[in-house]
């Protein structure tokens, strides 16, 4: 078992003032793989003066120094993949080939593209006789999920550290090694004393504590609708910047011209990625209401073509979700979809065949209408609802009929016309026709789904404030 038993504050690996111990669980075993320090506010009291004393020369060094050091991180990214990968398989399930891919790789990705949107922000312009700066909002308190544990702290830390601001982090306590490997790269950098540390610990005792610390300037978060609602009523006691990327029920809309077998298997592909444990999967797949019994059979053919089993067997492509409170949570929705009228068309509550350990979940499609629990609240599983529609208008009612707006897709035969339709949508980041994910385009979502973007320079941005100089 891996065991981490010291925190990272101002260039230095030091034992947390926290007396307690967190445990990793492996969701295939169910089994510890991994012990971290639980840490304390006194940690975090030590991390932000660390922070806030390295600000002042970190935010005057230029851009080519930092570029130099995203370069350096990245390297060390790519070096250190497949421990990053095998890390992640450890704590959340995922298929090893799919985390080489979609974690360690992305996250390699991601601080490329940082690299190369720096040299894009635009940090001074004159405005009549006023010389309009952007600078570097000062400490950040970073607060990344388990879902991607990597590539969110390269998404914020990464940014953040690109923009001129100081760190302070606390990494997932689900999934914490990446952001222990992350601490160890930043000073194999050789990042200067204080500008990035790392405590570690619970949302309420760490991340609680990080927010309402007074030298955290700005918080950014990944989280669920209910995290994201305490760090802002933590954070306004401070009237402190806030970005928060929260939840999604992001809805697939298979115009009557389009590929419908392609759009269903990619979307379902879509809303199934990393089992499911995705916010912008698109859970939701509206088709028109004559074609419905066959894109029902085709999500069918496809839900049931994955294969649960050995993260490390090649033909495994669909891994557990992270532990046992979360596989509840997702069978509870399975009945309530039952309970509500839907019909389950494949998959259910039952552990999947010949798999009685681990934290599986049958792939689960149904089909019904948009106003059954299932439909309107995120589950954060391998569960999709089809729900057929009228006409074009009764589609994107129904895809903007939700409380949240982070992602969507838009299927036609027409490629311009679908463009033109996703104004109609009122979400954060529009696929047309199975178009991969742009990187270096901004991520983030309406309403409940948040405030503020990533990706690309605009990721730097949301670290900057503007100063108006003449």
């Amino acid at each position: 078992m891996i065991e981490r038993d010291k925190i990272f504050i101002n260039g230095t690996w030091v034992a947390s003032t926290g007396a307690d111990r967190l445990t990793v669980i492996n969701p295939v075993t169910e089994e510890p793989v991994a012990s971290i320090p639980a840490g304390s506010a006194e940690d975090v009291d030590a991390a932000a003066r660390a922070a806030a004393a390295a600000f002042p020369a970190w935010s005057r060094t230029t851009v080519e120094e930092r570029l130099a050091l995203l370069d350096k991180l990245t390297k060390l990214t790519a070096e250190r993949s497949d421990e990053i990968a095998r890390a992640i398989v450890a704590e959340i399930g995922q298929p090893y080939s799919i985390a080489q891919e979609s974690q360690a790789a992305a996250a390699v990705g991601d601080l490329r593209s940082l690299a190369e949107s720096l040299t894009q922000v635009v940090w001074e312009e004159r405005v009549g006789n006023t010389v309009v700066a952007r600078e570097a909002a000062g400490v950040v308190g970073a607060i990344t999920p388990w879902n991607g544990p990597m590539r969110m702290v390269c998404m914020k830390a990464g940014a953040a550290l690109a923009a001129g601001c100081t760190v302070v982090l606390k990494g997932t306590e689900v999934a914490p090694l990446s952001s222990f490997i992350f601490a160890e790269m930043v000073a194999e950098a050789g990042l200067p004393e204080g500008v990035f540390n790392l405590v570690s610990g619970t949302g309420p005792d760490i991340g609680e504590a990080i927010v309402t610390h007074p030298l955290v300037d700005m918080v950014s978060l990944t989280g669920s609708v209910r995290a994201g609602r305490r760090v802002m009523e933590l954070a306004a006691q401070g009237i402190k910047k806030v970005a928060l990327e929260l939840g999604g029920k992001s809805a697939n809309v298979i115009l009557p011209d389009a590929d419908l077998e392609r759009a269903v298997e990619v979307g379902i592909e879509d809303a199934f990625r990393n089992s499911g444990q995705v916010c912008g999967g698109l859970s939701r797949v509206l088709v028109p209401r004559a074609r419905l019994a066959e894109a029902e059979q085709i999500a069918v053919r496809k839900a049931e073509s994955y294969v649960l089993g050995d993260p490390f067997d090649p033909a495994t492509t669909l891994g557990p979700v992270a532990n046992a409170i979360q596989r509840q949570r997702i069978r509870d929705y399975i009945h309530a979809g039952l309970e509500d009228g839907a019909r389950l068309l494949t998959g259910g509550v039952e552990a999947p065949d010949g798999l009685d350990r681990g934290f599986f979940v049958r792939p689960t499609v149904f089909s019904g209408d948009n106003n059954s629990r299932i439909a309107r609240e995120e589950i954060f599983g391998p569960v999709v609802v089809i729900i057929g529609y009228d006409d074009e208008d009764d589609a994107f009612r129904i895809a903007n009929d939700t409380q949240y707006g982070l992602a969507g897709a838009i299927w036609a035969g027409d490629e311009a016309r679908a463009r033109e339709l996703a104004k109609r949508l009122r979400a954060g980041r529009i696929r047309i026709n199975g178009s991969p994910v742009n990187a270096r385009a901004p991520h983030g979502g309406f309403k409940l789904s948040g405030i503020g973007r990533e990706f690309g320079r605009y990721g730097i941005e949301e670290f900057l404030e503007y100063k108006s100089i003449g």
